[in-house]
């Protein structure tokens, strides 16, 4: 054999109970798990890991990342691999770079620079998604990335090509090329589709236009994967819409980081869960994912009305130049509370500041809105066009708007997965992007007690890997791929906070992708094992 983890403590990812074994490894596959209470010759290999006092888990599988261009920017990754994470799926929030063309590339870097950068140190060679999986596949001068990556094909990206950045509905014509784009996004290998319904242009699309491509995502097999039209007021009514559109599609349905958020929804998570409990009962195949904080993390140009956003960055910059204009997007936002907020008023206080693209701005990072403001003496809303003009749409947002029942409530729902939603842009961003996986170890497992540890293993293994179809990952078993977790689980913890968002976790010494270490006594090695995973 090629190596040998000896006397791990296994939770192999099925969510039952743990069991001392010898795992052997050889050819980047699992070939043997040698029980100890089963007998038989213990296998030998040229290499042995003494793996006495920690858990073997199979890799962690990410299902909500934006690492879209992180991938091909750093081959070390370790904002991902040292928390455990072997596979990521990116193309989230139906926003991401395949398929487009010259106009929609330019457009979609703009769009999202808060999210990924503007993309300039990056050579877009690819324009389809079967291109950008290849593209994966032979990053760093052809060696690979840095972990695997499977791909969903954006829904507002798809949009763009197809009708633009206008707000109506799409014609006959316009509905059938963009099922082409998404059947041929999924023949490349794309797992489903995403969609971002609080951004444009994505969120122009009707309810008859995504059952539509969702037809096309069931035929292959793949599943629709929605940030929906609200996490806020009608947040509720929002999950029972892509309830109901995916069942009449007869597409599997994975929600977003699935949370109940803003005041009006403090403890309301229950109601969701009956809504899903009551659909699964009915035959429903649905999933969902969250992270394990109370703050979201978006842009704040996400934040304003979806109208003053149609046509595009371009058209809205040129809206928030303007003084009357920009007076109306304050009172929509304010007042009467946005569709890019979920329909909640703005609440300046829980805004803030997490990166900006232009270093002239960063005097603004790590503070509210509100508090920028009064330091100004201004309005906030003067603060936040300011920002939004100068940064031209850059600024990314921490909005404290989060509820510690709800988070544990879902979590521990038999279909949650767990899911980052890691944005990594930004001088102070989300401690999820680095802590995820190891704060439900740590927090939620060992201090609190919410999951047990062999419940949580398989919501982060078995279960995403089987909403991606994936028949040889998630499990430890013979003949699965050898992308394996070490952890200590009297000390795993998140590293990354609030103050210290970059800092990396503690007690996971080995992580193992196709059996090559990437993260080997704690530190990161120079292995590339990352492919794109693509859709069986």
């Amino acid at each position: 054999m090629d190596l040998v983890i000896r006397d791990a403590r296994v939770i192999d990812g099925t969510g039952g109970a743990a069991y001392r074994a010898d795992v052997a490894v050889e050819g980047g596959r699992i070939a043997a798990v040698v029980r100890e209470d089963g007998g038989g010759p213990r296998p030998t290999a040229r290499r042995t890991v003494d793996a006495d006092g920690l858990v073997l888990s199979p890799g962690f599988i990410d299902m909500h990342a934006h690492s879209d261009l992180a991938l091909l920017r750093d081959p070390d990754h370790s904002a991902k691999a040292a928390q455990g994470v072997t596979l990521e799926v990116i193309g989230q929030d139906g926003l991401s770079y395949a398929p487009v063309d010259d106009e929609t590339l330019a457009q979609i870097r703009t769009a999202i620079t808060g999210w990924n950068g503007d993309g300039s140190d990056i050579d877009f060679t690819w324009r389809t998604v079967g291109e950008f999986l290849d593209r994966l596949d032979h990053g760093f001068g052809g060696q690979g990335i840095a972990v695997n990556a499977a791909y969903l094909i954006p829904q507002g990206t798809v949009r763009m090509l197809a009708v633009g950045w206008e707000d109506r509905d799409a014609s006959p014509a316009e509905v059938a090329r963009m099922k082409e784009l998404v059947a041929e996004g999924l023949q490349q290998g794309a797992v489903g589709l995403s969609s971002g319904l609080t951004y444009t242009p994505g969120m122009y699309a009707s309810d008859a236009e995504l059952t539509e491509l969702c037809r096309v995502v069931a035929a292959y097999d793949g599943y629709y994967c929605p940030h929906h039209r609200s996490y806020g007021a009608g947040a509720l009514r929002a999950y029972e819409e892509m309830v109901a559109l995916t069942r009449e599609a007869g597409c599997a349905l994975h929600l977003a980081h699935a949370t109940m958020n803003f005041g009006l929804n403090k403890g309301r998570a229950p109601e969701l869960l009956t809504l899903l409990d009551t659909a699964l009962a009915d035959g429903a195949d649905i999933t969902l994912d969250t992270y394990p904080y109370l703050p979201g993390c978006t842009t704040l140009a996400a934040m304003m009305p979806s109208w003053a956003a149609e046509g595009g960055p371009d058209a809205a910059l040129a809206r928030l130049r303007d003084d009357a204009t920009a007076e109306r997007i304050r009172h929509v936002m304010e007042v009467e509370g946005a569709d890019g907020c979920h329909g909640v008023p703005m609440d300046w206080d829980t805004i803030e500041i997490s990166g900006v693209n232009d270093p002239s701005l960063t005097g603004y990072v790590g503070r509210t809105i509100a508090a920028s403001a009064r330091e100004h003496g201004e309005a906030p809303w003067t603060t936040a066009r300011r920002l939004l003009l100068d940064d031209h749409l850059g600024p990314t947002i921490l909005q404290h708007v989060g509820h510690e029942e709800n988070v544990q409530a879902i979590m521990k729902h038999p279909v949650h997965t767990g899911g980052s939603d890691g944005i990594l842009q930004g001088a102070k961003p989300h401690p999820r992007a680095y802590g995820t996986f190891p704060q439900y170890l740590g927090r939620y497992v060992r201090e609190l007690g919410v999951l047990t540890l062999e419940e949580c293993v398989a919501h982060l293994t078995s279960r995403p890997a089987a909403r991606l179809r994936l028949p040889d990952r998630g499990r430890i078993h013979q003949g699965y791929r050898a992308d394996l977790v070490l952890f200590d689980p009297d000390t795993v913890a998140a590293g990354s906070t609030f103050d210290t968002p970059r800092t990396l976790p503690t007690g996971i010494p080995h992580v193992l992708i196709d059996g090559r270490f990437v993260i080997e006594d704690g530190r990161r090695t120079d292995v590339l094992a990352g492919r794109s995973i693509r859709r069986a």
